[in-house]
């Protein structure tokens, strides 16, 4: 494995990043036997254009620096709540090409987060595993960067707006 260098997402690098989007939602489809997302590329891609053009949302990728491919990325979005004293971060997305996790590419992508939650003046950064059991390594990755458990499993409703 080569060196990785972790990068803000540019604008050539929408489609990138809804590319393994959907990686990472069929992933987690697979391991749970359930359409839990609705994947379609080219939405994900003007939402993630969107987000970032409107600075609500911002991408770290990580780029194998010999061959220039991406081979993962982290989002990070500001939230709100009253039991962490104002703003923080939420991570809604960190995904690591199958061929590349083990080799601490997801660590720096958090840690590029990390420093910008700095930047941002959050006091923390939470996030959301998929589904245990079938993700219990996810969960044993956050913990080995620091993350703490601070609640039960993420609940969702769909709404017809």
């Amino acid at each position: 494995m080569s060196e990785i260098e972790i990068e803000p997402i540019s604008n050539q690098n929408y489609h990138v990043v809804s590319k393994m989007v959907g990686e990472l939602l069929t992933e987690i489809m697979d391991a749970i036997n359930e359409k839990a997302f609705n994947y379609i590329p080219s939405e994900t891609e003007r939402r993630v254009k969107e987000l970032v053009e409107a600075d609500k949302y911002w991408v770290f990728m990580a780029k194998d620096r010999s061959s220039g491919e991406y081979v993962g990325f982290v989002s990070v979005y500001e939230s709100y709540a009253l039991y962490s004293e104002g703003a923080y971060g939420t991570i809604p997305e960190l995904y690591v090409a199958p061929d590349w996790r083990s080799n601490k590419v997801g660590s720096k992508l958090l840690k590029a987060a990390m420093k910008f939650a700095v930047k941002k003046g959050w006091h923390r950064l939470e996030v959301t595993t998929p589904p245990l059991p079938e993700f219990a390594r996810t969960l044993e990755f956050y913990k080995s960067n620091n993350f703490k458990i601070s609640g039960g499993r993420k609940l969702m409703v769909s709404i017809n707006a």
